[in-house]
């Protein structure tokens, strides 16, 4: 049974003994985070969801840790264990061809589920719509309690987002989850990588204004917009941000860097903005749909639908053109126009260091909506274990079948999150020829955002990738480090500070499988030392009788 909404999956969690609620007065500045971070890393049974419902200032509980272990994870989409997502999965892109009648029959329920998932748009008043803010002279962003995470970010963050846009060709809509910088009562940066797909629906509304005021006559050639994303030019090498210099006494007495604006852009088209909305607080499978990596034209409302074996229900937004989960918490409004950036950041990552500042679109809020007595749902990020790891490993998990269709020699695949799930992939395959690692690297490097991938390490079918010692004790045995690595310059992550570009540079794959003579090695490789089956038995069925327990 599919979780109503957030609410319903906060009960659920407080029955099993994984919500913790917090009564004593903490501060959204620091505080929270640091409890959070404590907590997360705790290995004492006192990992559990945080419900903070006494903030310093505001009138709304915080949620936080929701999803910070394998068991909650696991709770949120409704599985014993994550896999059987991918075994669901296979199953509707890979069935077995029925030859028989009755197996013709048996194919019947799996089509008929297909038509299950759809989202679904309501016309009855909406739980998210219970309170209408459009008046900016009202507490908007200013009544939420945003997070202040690590000491040098840049002022408080929405971390838990789930952004709402629409392709301005195609119409099809994407969610995904991207970090907004609390400007003011009314803006927050956007944070869009340039390889997401919402700055690919930016760009794309850019270049339809662009087209449309070439044919109006309004300008005879493209305007420059200047390079989107990029870091200011303030920073170069080891220089502080200017925010950081600014800043003094209180955390949110920060001065951010004056909009960036294109004085040669069209200012009346109507063209040149994206409508956007934010949705905070959904229920466990859309957020977590929102941050799985799908393919473009694939709808992540489509995709929770098929997690929570029912459709999500939608409602219109009042100020923009675009449908969002109508029991969520809270819906931010709004759009970004593409004649305006402004620096974003510095921001505490996930990759535990620092993301330097950048430009970056604004989000103008025009409307905010919510829940009576919202939950205002947040996340923090940073040195693993974080709640990001469990919500990394999910995908692991849910996507390996499909990694399995394109590349069918993977047996398995490992995303340590010391590699913070695009720095380090580590496969198990199945060798059949020469040079079947190095097939594989380069299958992996072309696959979504595998091609992130800054470190492949293939080890063969019998080593068990999630066992770090196991890979670790191949890699260093099994390799020749001239032989058995194979450098590649490609796309990074744009959180990569280590490159050499801003989301480009080298990447390498470690081939730590056994060598044959095919591949010229002409030794004779050893064998690993393994104890026979019938020594192994004998000594587990006397292993109480030894003085064990």
């Amino acid at each position: 049974m599919a979780y109503a909404d957030l609410r319903q999956f906060i009960k659920v969690l407080e029955e099993s003994g994984q919500l913790m609620t917090i009564s004593a007065s903490v501060s959204a500045e620091l505080e929270i985070a640091e409890i959070t971070d404590k907590v997360s890393k705790s290995k004492d049974g006192s990992n559990k969801a945080l419900l903070f419902t006494n903030v310093k200032g505001y009138d709304m509980p915080v949620l936080i840790n929701t999803f910070g272990s394998m068991q909650r994870m696991c709770m949120a989409l409704e599985v014993e264990k994550l896999d059987e997502i991918g075994a669901r999965i296979k199953q509707l892109v890979k069935p077995k061809v029925p030859e028989t009648f009755l197996e013709k029959l048996a194919l019947l329920p799996t089509l008929v589920e297909l038509g299950k998932f759809p989202p679904k748009l309501t016309h009855t008043p909406a739980p998210c719509q219970e309170v209408v803010i459009t008046d900016p002279s009202a507490a908007m962003l200013h009544k939420l309690p945003i997070i202040t995470c690590w000491p040098e970010d840049a002022g408080p963050f929405v971390t838990f987002g789930t952004v709402i846009t629409r392709d301005p060709k195609t119409g099809i809509r994407n969610l995904g989850i991207y970090r907004l910088q609390k400007y003011g009562n009314t803006q927050t940066g956007m944070h869009w990588h340039k390889h997401h797909d919402g700055a690919r629906h930016y760009e794309e509304q850019r270049r339809m204004a662009e087209q449309e005021d070439k044919r109006s006559g309004k300008i005879s050639e493209p305007p420059n917009y200047g390079t989107i994303f990029a870091p200011p030019p303030s920073i170069t090498g080891s220089q502080a941000s200017p925010l950081q210099s600014q800043r003094s006494g209180a955390m949110h007495q920060f001065n951010p860097a004056p909009v960036m604006v294109n004085f040669d852009a069209p200012k009346n088209s109507g063209t040149n903005k994206l409508e956007v909305a934010v949705a905070l607080g959904c229920d466990p499978a859309v957020t977590y749909a929102a941050s799985a990596p799908l393919p473009p034209d694939i709808d992540e409302l489509l995709f929770a639908g098929f997690l929570r074996q029912s459709p999500v229900k939608l409602v219109k937004c009042k100020t923009v053109d675009l449908e969002v989960p109508a029991t969520a918490e809270i819906i931010l409004e709004g759009y970004v126009d593409q004649s305006e950036l402004k620096e974003e950041g510095p921001f505490g990552d996930h990759t535990g260091f620092y993301s330097l500042a950048g430009m970056f679109p604004i989000f103008h809020v025009t409307a905010v909506t919510h829940r009576y007595n919202p939950i205002y749902q947040t996340i923090i990020v940073g040195k693993p274990p974080q709640e990001d790891c469990y919500l990394g490993k999910a995908t692991e998990r849910i996507f390996l079948p499909l990694v399995q269709l394109l590349v069918p020699e993977i047996i398995d695949m490992n995303l340590p999150w010391e590699g913070v799930f695009h720095n380090c992939v580590i496969l198990s395959i199945d060798k059949r020829f020469p040079g079947h690692a190095r097939k594989v690297m380069s299958a992996v490097w072309g696959l979504g955002q595998l091609m992130f991938s800054k470190f492949i390490i293939v080890v063969d079918k019998d080593v068990d990738v999630h066992n770090l010692s196991e890979v670790a004790l191949n890699v260093f045995g099994n390799t020749d480090p001239r032989r058995d690595t194979m450098f590649v310059d490609g796309p990074l992550d744009i959180l990569d500070h280590s490159c050499p570009m801003l989301g480009y540079g080298s990447k390498v794959g470690i081939d730590a499988t056994r060598k044959w003579k095919a591949e010229g090695f002409e030794r004779d490789w050893p064998k690993p030392l393994e104890m026979t089956a019938e020594i192994q038995q004998l000594v587990a069925s006397r292993w109480s009788e030894y003085g064990f327990n």
